[in-house]
């Protein structure tokens, strides 16, 4: 069977950015689990794999736009130094677990504005605005049973819990080994 649209399919994978450094991989016998068209994946990844079946391998390479989007200065933000622990010594590229409105979030400190006491903070995803290579085994690929289809519609998407695109934070990162139904 091909992976089409509403296809269960589960992968091994390894994620690595341009520069060689692997960000991501799928643990040894834990391939990654999703049904495609699900929102449970990145989009460059799902586009990639339709079409391929089990015993299949290749590189995809997925563009930022197709992945966790380009970089958005819309998502720096001035922060008051005091919503930080007070013995934070804060240094840029610090991160810090936050709540966001879809559960916790991680936060990179950008800047530190000693001039009016403020924190710049990125929101955007870690892997925003890079280019990533996955290379991927297909394991398994079938029908997806009606207990998998019904954990879709219980408000299971994201590891993060949320079925909204690019609302997932960092180690819930759809398509990048945080993605598993609750």
């Amino acid at each position: 069977m091909n992976i089409a649209d509403k296809s269960y399919v589960a992968i091994d994978y390894r994620l690595t950015l341009d520069s060689g450094e692997e960000v991501d991989s799928s643990p040894e016998g834990e391939p990654l689990e999703f049904i495609t068209g699900a929102g449970e994946v990145i989009p460059g990844l799902e586009t990639a794999l339709m079409g391929m079946k089990a015993g299949d391998s290749s590189r995809i390479i997925v563009e930022p736009e197709d992945g966790y989007g380009t970089v958005s200065e819309e998502l720096f933000q001035d922060v008051a130094r005091e919503e930080f622990p007070a013995d934070a010594e804060l240094e840029p590229g610090m991160t810090f677990e936050a709540q966001g409105p879809h559960g916790p979030v991680l936060i990179s400190v950008a800047r530190i504005n000693e001039a009016d006491n403020t924190v710049t903070v990125d929101l955007n995803h870690p892997l925003a605005g890079k280019r990533l290579l996955f290379d991927v085994n297909i394991v398994e690929v079938r029908e997806p049973s009606a207990e998998e289809l019904a954990a879709l519609t219980s408000g299971c998407g994201c590891g993060c819990g949320s079925t909204e695109k690019g609302s997932c934070g960092p180690g819930d990162s759809c398509g990048s080994g945080g993605c598993g139904c609750c």
